[in-house]
């Protein structure tokens, strides 16, 4: 094992998870360490991750009618006082300003720790009449939460997400856009990031502070834990009051206006990690992947003069049909290379040899495919023009082929419960779907002996009376509800 991890760069995820992610991080140079503690710096191959994630992202937002923009980092403390919910549930991660230009301010400023208030403030101003109504607005920034265990990507002081924030005249208006874009963010994972989410509402325990309801998507990662990916908040009119977002209705009655909130963060980096990566490193889906093919021309000086020039020209081809293509040149061994980039979680690796040249081939590896008696993975041998052809339907056929293996590995690891030694075995592998009171206290006590917390309540979950699987009162939800470790 000793010389399968000095080959391979990273300890296997068989044998620890926590130390594979912590070094797969590093050494796929995805990220790094910022000076300040829990900080991080986003290295250009995982920036342009997050550059991808935020393109495709950011077009499903236009397409349902958002427009971006941008609202201070600094927000008054004064102003988030203003919802007590909100402030108390924020207030252990706060950063402060006090002092600033050498004095001491008037009033400290909090670094934003989310936007509701500073953007509440701003909807007031903006909003007097019915006609001024929707405003659908998204932002994509930086957010500060005092991190105590920070974690690459995971849990950072500092990362990068998008909150959007819309104001409508009515609860029915706002659920609807509060939903639309909690099917937004399933469908962005499910056919961008190759990840199957359970989608469902947050139990009142786990509700963002200051929201009526809100609605989460859960991963499974591939040490059976869940992940929390995007989510989705309806505000009602809480803000609204905080805030005097008030608007005159058809009527001409005075009616306050009802808000939603919703975001994606740096974590779905982090979600793409656990939920596909594998003793080898990474394993990226393709519409995620910064380099989605890797050509390897082999053969020294004068021997790989024609294989390089060949794979540049291959290369040019690919790019011209869309495709992010890379020719690895560098001045190393082509074992080196192919760790280097299956590391990297590549989806295809082309090799390129003097022999395959004078046939007029390429040979064509899948990062996760079938494999030969060795482990090593079944090369294709396709001619040059079929091999430029089919690469963008191979891309896609290796999205399907990664979001059915995760499919596939979250079903294996799901399992109803109804009684509590079968609940504290399966939270130990994965997902539990088990009746609950509903309580606070009973799922703080779930929490303390399991380490699992309330996913959510499915919104696709059948419906189902029983009794709570931990204190045994009367199931609160009409349906189960999934209990997970989480990250």
């Amino acid at each position: 094992m000793a010389a399968k991890k000095s080959d391979l760069g990273v300890t296997p995820m068989s044998e620890d998870v926590s130390a594979w992610y912590n070094e797969l991080v590093f050494k796929a140079e995805l990220a790094d360490r910022g000076p300040a503690k829990g900080s991080m710096v986003i290295r250009p191959y995982g920036f342009r991750v997050w550059e991808l994630l935020q393109s495709q992202l950011d077009q499903r937002f236009k397409d349902t009618g958002h427009v971006n923009a941008s609202f201070p980092l600094f927000i008054p403390e004064s102003y988030l006082k203003r919802e007590a919910e909100h402030v108390e549930g924020f207030s252990p991660e706060l950063a402060v300003v006090t002092h600033a230009g050498g004095k001491e301010l008037e009033e400290p400023l909090v670094v934003r720790p989310t936007s509701e208030t500073i953007i509440g403030e701003m909807y007031s101003k903006w909003v007097s009449s019915y006609r001024d109504l929707p405003i659908l607005i998204n932002q994509w920034g930086n957010v500060v939460r005092w991190e105590l265990r920070p974690r690459m990507f995971l849990r950072t002081t500092e990362f990068l997400w998008q909150e959007g924030h819309t104001a409508h005249a009515t609860r029915d208006e706002a659920m609807e856009e509060t939903l639309r874009m909690f099917d937004v963010y399933a469908e962005f994972a499910q056919n961008v990031a190759a990840i199957p989410m359970v989608k469902g509402e947050k139990t009142p325990g786990e509700r963002f502070a200051g929201a009526v309801d809100t609605f989460s998507i859960e991963g499974m990662m591939r040490d059976g834990k869940a992940l929390q990916s995007g989510t989705s908040h309806y505000l009602g009119t809480n803000f609204a009051k905080a805030f005097d977002i008030t608007f005159q209705d058809e009527n001409n009655d005075l009616q306050f206006a009802h808000t939603t909130s919703w975001g994606m963060s740096t974590r779905m980096i982090g979600a793409v990690i656990l939920a596909h990566g594998d003793d080898q490193g990474l394993v990226l889906p393709p519409r995620l992947a910064p380099v989605q093919v890797v050509i390897v021309p082999i053969g020294r000086g004068e021997q790989g003069e024609g294989p390089r020039t060949k794979a540049h020209e291959l290369a040019q081809r690919l790019t011209d049909a869309g495709v992010r293509v890379h020719v690895d040149d560098r001045d190393a061994s082509p074992g080196f290379k192919f760790n280097d980039w299956e590391l990297k979680g590549v989806p295809l690796r082309v090799e390129l040899g003097p022999r395959d040249l004078e046939a007029g081939h390429v040979l064509v590896a899948q990062r996760v495919g079938e494999l030969d008696d060795k482990g090593r993975p079944v090369k294709q041998t396709l001619g040059f023009d079929e091999f430029v052809a089919a690469v963008p339907d191979r891309l896609n056929a290796y999205h399907e082929q990664l979001l059915e293996r995760a499919r596939r590995f979250r079903d294996e690891h799901s399992a109803e419960v109804d009684d509590w030694d079968a609940f504290t075995k399966q939270v130990a592998v994965g997902f539990a779907y088990a009746l609950h009171c509903g309580e606070a206290a009973c799922e703080d006590e779930i929490k303390a002996d399991t380490a699992a917390t309330p996913r959510c309540i499915p919104v696709d979950g059948p419906p189902e009376e029983g009794t709570c699987i931990r204190c045994g009162k009367a199931a609160a939800y009409g349906k189960r509800v999934v209990f997970a470790r989480a990250y």
